[in-house]
């Protein structure tokens, strides 16, 4: 089933309600997906991007509502992951002699995940196509979030298709930003922004403004999952200048979790000390928690603390997954502090901390301990650990 974006543009992609987990299990996906293509009907025939490869009989499918798929002229792989470029294969048995337009890196990273010899026409920022009554633009955008990553902008129409820019995973019975729930729209427009873009935010900003400098208006932001934005569109752009900039709330997120209670116990008493000084505060148990949505809580707070049992000489195994997050993520403009029982030997605050150290996040202060389960004392210099830890929050 297709939808018309504008006057023969159409979107031929497919709803994925089904899907629970992206890139492997490394994203949740609560709400499902979709895999956005979009064909062009003018003098030339062109396809954006295509879907994941379970899916490409359908998009074949969608085609052929429009036109015969022999019939396209161009395709254009804005980026080679294979939730985007996995029908590939197939479409091009359906149109051989079609032209594929890909960055200078695409040309690379669609070679090495298909081995096909292709008819390839590579393409910088700048660069025009004529397809009849309007152009196709493109902008490079490396890094947003591989290096082959590319725009595409229809003259005319004046749609920007970016790719893996202002998506969401998103599976919703109608197509545009208008028809659908807006605080979910935007719960899910964050998220996907948190766990793929964060690390590239400097890009984002300079990628945002370089685009905007080409002055070219936007009445349709076609993004490659999710939703399209066509009710005032900038209004993604606006947002993801504002998480771009990271600025964060003056709060605490806690990520822990406890064996015996006794790291929950001293995450409490830390957090009645927080709210003695008036600092929001969220407590997430990684035992039991989804991590990507934690994730999320990291993004919007200032300060986070970590807290964990020690487990055969280190923090329990169910916080290692979220410390590589922290890692990778390169999250910006955070203070961090460690915590945790123990029984014996107790390494893993320090652990911690040291982990802090390669994430960049600066520590408030040394970390707080406690032997076996915390006694009345411990709990007072947790309150007071809190207490200090709200001081530093509220500075930013």
């Amino acid at each position: 089933m297709h939808t018309e974006l504008k006057k023969g543009v159409y979107w031929v992609g497919v709803v994925d309600w089904d899907l629970k987990a992206f890139h492997g299990h490394e994203l949740s996906t609560h709400r499902g997906s979709t895999y956005n293509s979009y064909l062009i009907v003018d003098k030339k025939i062109v396809l954006v991007d295509t879907v994941w490869g379970p899916f490409q009989d359908r998009l074949i499918e969608n085609i052929r509502e429009i036109i015969d798929p022999s019939k396209i002229d161009i395709v254009v792989a804005n980026h080679a992951e294979t939730d985007h470029s996995g029908g590939l294969p197939l479409l091009m048995t359906h149109c051989p002699n079609a032209t594929l337009v890909v960055s200078k890196r695409g040309a690379e990273s669609i070679e090495g995940h298909y081995h096909k010899q292709w008819t390839f026409q590579t393409v910088k920022t700048g660069d025009k196509i004529n397809v009849g009554s309007n152009d196709l633009i493109f902008v490079e955008a490396p890094m947003l979030h591989w290096p082959d990553s590319m725009f595409t902008y229809l003259t005319g129409h004046n749609i920007l298709m970016p790719n893996d820019g202002f998506g969401q995973h998103y599976a919703t019975a109608f197509r545009f930003n208008d028809q659908v729930n807006e605080s979910e729209l935007y719960e899910e427009a964050l998220k996907y922004y948190v766990n793929i873009l964060t690390p590239f935010s400097d890009r984002v900003l300079k990628k945002i403004e370089e685009v905007l400098a080409l002055n070219l208006p936007v009445d349709i932001i076609a993004p490659s999952h999710g939703v399209i934005w066509r009710k005032d569109p900038l209004q993604i752009v606006k947002k993801y200048q504002e998480w771009a900039a990271q600025k964060p709330e003056q709060k605490v997120v806690f990520l822990y979790d406890s064996m015996w209670h006794g790291t929950l116990k001293m995450a409490e008493a830390i957090g009645e000390g927080l709210a003695e000084k008036g600092v929001q505060f969220k407590l997430i148990n990684m035992g039991v928690s989804d991590r990507n949505d934690a994730l999320v809580e990291v993004f919007k707070a200032r300060t986070v603390l970590v807290g964990s049992p020690t487990l055969n000489n280190g923090p329990i195994s169910t916080m290692m997954p979220v410390l590589e997050d922290l890692r990778g993520l390169k999250f910006q403009n955070k203070i961090g502090a460690a915590f945790g029982s123990y029984g014996w030997s107790g390494e893993a605050v320090k652990i911690i901390e040291e982990h802090f150290a390669k994430c960049k996040i600066p520590l408030i202060r040394e970390g707080i301990r406690c032997k076996w389960q915390p006694s009345q004392k411990d709990l007072e210099d947790c309150r007071a650990f809190g207490r200090e830890i709200a001081d530093a929050t509220l500075k930013q």
